[in-house]
């Protein structure tokens, strides 16, 4: 049996069908009406984003990393202030953080479910710190209401890195809407993905809307009426497109994929060896961007799944501390729970595409592996 890691085409087709048709006439439709930037089709999409997470706004952009950018710029953060980012998380996290003249403070992760560790977070709070990235990793949602209550009475800001959470719930309330500002990224290996890149931003803060839409053109709600010097970093017709037609059919994906991560525990949950993620299911709900598991003899392992023909991938070969450029930044020592996480953890497949007899060979080979190595 031969079971790749993700399979983009096949993927869509399991969501909607015959959706590739679909969007290569609507594209074809664009292209002839020179419908290249911004229109109706930006506006329909950022409406339907924003009910979608029950937001009161959102602001398509270029990208994720340009949504994270221009969510601390709107923020206004004191230049200098720090900034606290869970060391397991892409890159764009901190960097956004960097560029932006702030100082990048990390933190530990809960080896629970991989995101910000409630504890450490409370020890590197200190007057300097303006904001903390809550980064909702995998599509497990952060401890938000523990969060909250840290900072309550602090002039702390909540920026929160949705990248690979579209949909993602702490109970029935979407993330994104618990701090003051949520990040998207619509890359075509997320979730939720574009035909190139694409990103957006949802707030509920009416100041923080315009502050945003004005950053990523150019400093202007209209053309020729620059309020300050911005940047570009416009969602593009053709990705808009590609996203509205995506939409209606995406909790049939991640419905798909909670089933078959459900389906993962039940099979892993006594096996020597594997750690599985520890998921509230009653009170949360997770999207599944990657089904993460931890071991000792995770390089084995992932040649072994690979010699029996099933793909893997390593989310991330290194945590960001590590980083050669990051290692001297305050709180990049005494990570306990991320020390040498980057040689332990193993994403799985699941794609909405896989079939359960597929999750099933994969949990039966990881089995025979821990019978004879762990």
């Amino acid at each position: 049996m031969k079971i790749k890691f993700t399979d983009l085409y096949k993927a869509n087709k399991y969501s909607a069908g015959d959706i590739h048709k679909k969007i290569n006439k609507g594209i074809l439709n664009l292209i002839k009406n020179s419908s290249f930037v911004g229109g109706k089709e930006v506006v329909t999409f950022e409406n339907s984003f924003a009910k979608f997470t029950n937001s009161k706004y959102c602001i398509g952009v270029a990208n994720g990393t340009d949504a994270l950018e221009i969510a601390i710029e709107a923020l206004n953060l004191k230049k200098g202030s720090e900034v606290i980012v869970p060391a397991n998380t892409w890159i764009s996290t901190a960097e956004a953080v960097t560029r932006h003249g702030l100082k990048v403070v990390f933190c530990d992760i809960s080896l629970d479910n991989y995101t910000i560790d409630i504890k450490d977070l409370e020890n590197k709070i200190c007057n300097k710190t303006s904001a903390i990235m809550v980064v909702h990793l995998y599509g497990y949602p952060a401890n938000l209401e523990k969060i909250k209550q840290i900072i309550k009475n602090k002039k702390i800001k909540i920026i929160e890195d949705c990248a690979q959470a579209h949909g993602t719930k702490i109970k029935n309330e979407h993330v994104g809407n618990f701090g003051d500002i949520g990040t998207f990224s619509f890359f075509p290996g997320k979730n939720l993905g574009a035909y190139g890149d694409a990103g957006g931003i949802i707030t509920n803060d009416k100041a923080l809307n315009k502050k945003c839409r004005l950053i990523r053109n150019h400093g202007a709600m209209t053309k020729y009426a620059h309020e300050f010097p911005g940047r570009n970093s416009r969602l593009d017709t053709i990705q808009a497109y590609v996203l509205n037609t995506k939409l209606p059919f995406y909790k049939k994906k991640i419905n798909r994929r909670n089933q078959l991560a459900k389906l993962y525990i039940s099979n892993l949950k006594n096996t020597k060896g594997i750690n599985i993620p520890k998921l509230d299911f009653k009170k949360n709900f997770n999207t599944f961007h990657q089904f993460v598991i931890r071991l000792d003899l995770r390089n084995e392992l992932l040649e072994f799944l690979k010699k029996n023909g099933v793909d893997t991938m390593i989310h991330y070969p290194y945590m960001l501390n590590e980083l050669e450029f990051y290692k001297k930044n305050k709180g990049s020592n005494g990570l306990r729970n991320s020390k040498k996480l980057g040689d332990k953890i193993l994403s799985l497949p699941i794609t909405e595409d896989h079939s359960n007899q597929e999750i099933i060979y994969i949990c039966k080979k990881i089995n025979e592996f821990s019978k004879l190595y762990l």
